[in-house]
């Protein structure tokens, strides 16, 4: 058994998961759209999402019954008030995905979002797409890509403000390309960021500004020291290849950045409540919830979303009742158990 909050492996378990078979290479695309429109990855040993998921798995829960009351959910993020610590997690482009050419499942997300009382989080799309989609838009971040031209960066943050965002960011982690140069991305040139531009970015704006995509204590510590509110803790579906489960560093980033008032997010296959109460235990402040509601977004638009966030609130208000947890400023880590 290990202990979650340190990630000390006995050598049983260590062997038992190293004598798993290699799941079979499976990169066919459930999504509709152009190949890579909507990332799949390859299901191989370096696919960061198959270890996510098994230690995800791995993560069991005492029971602390007694005294248990029904939860509330209602969360501060960043200053503001939501219905949930679960948010709808960025995504990018599926406006384009669509057979059906009068759906709009960027606005259907947004529109959802805004039902549920929820934060909402949009992806890379230009400016002028970006204002169509929030313009009747609830509370949103604003997730820029590492743009090699920074004013293509700067324009972006002020269009972000412009129309209202609560928050803006970037993606720390779309720096590499799998050519092992810098990304390329919709023809656009991306670029490195090192913690001088982190901090340039931050000063732009009066927004409070996270970076995404931080996968270790000391990019943690450097966005800090970067003027940075928040950082979500994600290797951004699987591009490290060999990337850590968010999870496993996520307590010791916690620990890294204790009393700097940052706000602490994370993803990484959550694909139920159940996933979510375990990111919330082991220190996040919030989730992102991206594949749970993705294929109900493009099935059923905003009321496949709403019922979909229905059945996991009801899962992470199920694991809190049965561990005590009363609120969502009342996690525990010590209630898991990996095994």
């Amino acid at each position: 058994m290990t202990d979650v909050t340190t990630g000390a492996t006995d050598a049983a378990s260590a062997a038992s998961l190293m004598a798993k078979p290699e799941p079979q290479k499976n990169t066919n695309s459930p999504w509709p759209g152009p190949p890579g429109m909507i990332p799949v990855t390859n299901g191989q040993a370096d696919d960061a999402n198959i270890h996510a998921r098994a230690y995800l798995d791995s993560l069991l829960v005492e029971m602390r019954i007694i005294d248990a009351v029904e939860p509330d959910l209602a969360t501060e993020i960043i200053g503001k008030k939501y219905t949930s610590p679960m948010t709808l997690a960025a995504v990018s482009h599926l406006n384009k995905v669509m057979p059906d050419k009068t759906r709009k499942p960027m606005q259907e997300k947004v529109q959802a979002a805004k039902k549920l009382g929820v934060l909402n989080w949009i992806g890379m799309e230009p400016d002028d797409e970006y204002a169509e989609i929030v313009e009747d838009a609830g509370p949103t971040v604003r997730i820029i890509k590492p743009f090699a031209d920074h004013e293509q960066i700067y324009q972006e943050i002020k269009t972000a403000e412009r129309l209202g965002a609560v928050a803006v960011g970037i993606d720390i982690d779309h720096v590499p390309g799998t050519d092992g140069h810098y990304d390329v991305v919709d023809g656009i040139p991306l670029g490195p960021i090192t913690a001088a531009d982190l901090g340039e970015y931050a000063a732009q704006t009066d927004l409070p500004f996270i970076a995404k995509g931080v996968l270790s204590i000391q990019d943690a510590l450097k966005a800090q020291e970067a003027g940075c509110a928040g950082i979500v803790v994600s290797h951004h579906h699987g591009r490290l290849p060999f990337g850590v489960p968010p999870l496993a560093v996520l307590p010791e980033i916690r620990d890294a950045l204790k009393g700097s008032g940052m706000t602490i997010f994370a993803d990484g296959s959550l694909m139920s409540g159940y996933d979510a109460y375990k990111a919330l235990a082991l220190g996040a402040d919030a989730v992102l919830i991206g594949r749970a509601i993705l294929p109900e977004l493009l099935q059923d638009g905003s009321k496949g979303v709403e019922k979909k966030f229905a059945q996991l609130t009801a899962q992470l208000r199920e694991m809190m009742m049965y561990t005590g947890v009363s609120d969502t400023s009342s996690f525990d880590p010590t209630v898991l158990r990996r095994v």
